[in-house]
């Protein structure tokens, strides 16, 4: 009796295997409940791991972000060391110089007219509209602020009225910097007896009182001589077309 029942239950599972895997009416449901369950499953992984592999990188960039934060907290704190130390050697020396620059992050509100790129309405607090200011992007110089109907206006490099103090190549020749409404701009009235060359980089010199010395303006293009001087057309560093903030130079000293 026990062997015709085991006799029975086999014959039974080999042709319930068989219809299984050579009938498709049967195999159809089990497969899409496995295809869906193998969907699921995958979905599941892949969401978690993309969750983990997010979480991660933010942890990493903060982390990052956190020892940039405090390394530039400490150049800063040394710089101020610095200053007051400098300061209190001019004192010691009864010498008038001192070392005080102040810099701040100011926005644009607009253009001041539609299709005029060179000039914005910069926001900012306690305005003196006696002085001229000094405007920065990333390091580079971007241009000046000035007064105009009481408010601040940015003249942005290429703006033809844009000038300040500059030095060209490594021998330091003196010059004037200012925009010519191209996309380049021109340093005039260098001295003839400096030897300036294609690639010689254009720096502020700090004699304006408008920016720190050894900010970067550009590279010389190539060099004219006219009356006496000399005149450089000069490709700018800064050629940034969406201006939304600046770190702008209250004063040098």
């Amino acid at each position: 009796m026990n062997n015709k029942l085991i006799s029975f239950f086999l014959l039974f599972t080999a042709l319930f295997v068989g219809a299984f895997f050579y009938t498709n009416t049967i195999q159809a449901p089990f497969i899409s409940i496995l295809n869906s369950l193998k969907i699921s499953y995958h979905n599941s992984t892949e969401f978690l791991q993309n969750n983990i592999d997010k979480h991660t990188f933010q942890a990493k960039q903060i982390t990052h972000l956190k020892e940039q934060l405090e390394k530039y907290k400490s150049n800063h704190l040394a710089m101020q060391e610095m200053a007051s130390e400098l300061n209190d050697l001019f004192k010691a020396n009864y010498s008038k110089l001192q070392v005080d620059p102040k810099v701040e992050l100011v926005r644009t509100i607009s253009y001041e007219k539609f299709g005029d790129l060179n000039r914005v309405w910069i926001e900012m607090q306690d305005y003196n509209a006696s002085k001229i200011y000094g405007l920065t992007y990333n390091e580079l110089v971007a241009g000046i602020v000035i007064e105009k109907n009481s408010k601040a206006l940015g003249l942005l490099n290429r703006d033809i009225k844009s000038t300040y103090a500059v030095f060209v190549g490594k021998n330091k020749a003196p010059g004037i910097a200012h925009g010519n409404n191209s996309k380049n701009l021109l340093v005039k009235f260098i001295p003839a007896w400096f030897e300036i060359n294609t690639g010689d980089e254009v720096t502020t010199s700090g004699l304006d009182n408008i920016f720190f010395k050894g900010l970067k303006v550009g590279k010389v293009l190539s060099v004219i001589t006219s009356q006496g001087y000399q005149n450089a057309i000069i490709e700018p560093y800064y050629k940034a077309n969406n201006p939304e903030y600046f770190y702008m130079i209250r004063s040098v000293k």
